[in-house]
């Protein structure tokens, strides 16, 4: 079993093929799948995807899309978080490298979700880009010991890395660009902190993994990530695939 804990196969990209895509995925193991949500109506697309394909979904407002967000997200969010198929607020947090929303409706929206969390018990899918200072910050302030989150595509250094799994207990979500040449910082984190820190996820359809950068991603591809993982710690493909799926079980309590 390999759990993709971040996808988004509910996306106009695989309107085409999305069956065939599932049945790929079940066929290299893949077969459980979150798709996760960026704004309302993308949740709610993820959570129909999840109800016709199985796996599961997220609720959640993208730091793009902030500026749209429902002014009473508590109740925006309240038919999602009762739902079974819903394991996570998120994806949410701090994208200055973009800026589509500004700084202050991004940080607000984060804290409302922080919020939501908390009161349901649900994990947290974070999402942050060229902000890791001011989302520092907002964790340090709103992080209690009992939640549960993932760094969604992490792509930092070593020292962010062990803030990150030391200081708030959060998994690191590891993806294709772990396998790019320019990805040696990254492969230098997940050797200090430790395969018990990671999860693995694709973003389908981005950043798809060598030997398919820039082509449409999909779950499929998750074993080329698992392999080179396992290369660059001295492991097996498939104690990689065991401990990363039981990091997502206990993550989102995941049957």
């Amino acid at each position: 079993m390999i759990v993709d804990t971040h996808a988004h196969l509910h996306s106009d990209a695989f309107n085409d093929d999305r069956a065939a895509v599932f049945t790929r995925a079940q066929e290299h193991g893949v077969t459980c799948i979150i798709n996760v949500g960026c704004d309302m109506a993308d949740s709610t697309a993820a959570l129909a995807t999840a109800r016709t394909y199985g796996g599961y979904a997220s609720v959640g407002i993208h730091p793009h899309e902030a500026k749209d967000a429902p002014d009473d997200l508590e109740a925006a969010f309240a038919p999602f978080v009762a739902d079974e198929k819903i394991v996570a607020i998120g994806e949410t947090g701090l994208d200055y490298y973009y800026d589509h929303s500004p700084r202050d409706a991004q940080a607000r929206i984060l804290r409302a979700q922080l919020a939501i969390a908390r009161n349901e018990r649900l994990p947290v899918i974070f999402h942050q880009r060229d902000a890791y200072d001011d989302f520092l910050a907002i964790l340090r302030r709103e992080w209690t010991n009992d939640m549960r989150g993932v760094i969604h595509c992490f792509t930092g250094d070593t020292a962010q890395a062990k803030i990150f799994t030391e200081e708030f207990g959060l998994y690191l979500g590891i993806g294709g660009v772990y396998t790019f040449k320019t990805a040696q910082a990254t492969r230098d984190a997940v050797a200090e902190v430790g395969i018990s820190h990671i999860v693995l996820e694709t973003d389908a359809p981005y950043l798809a993994p060598i030997p398919f950068r820039g082509k449409r991603n999909e779950s499929s591809y998750m074993t080329h990530t698992a392999e080179r993982i396992a290369q660059e710690l001295g492991r097996t493909p498939s104690s990689v695939i065991a401990t990363t799926t039981a990091n997502a079980k206990k993550l989102f309590s995941l049957p």
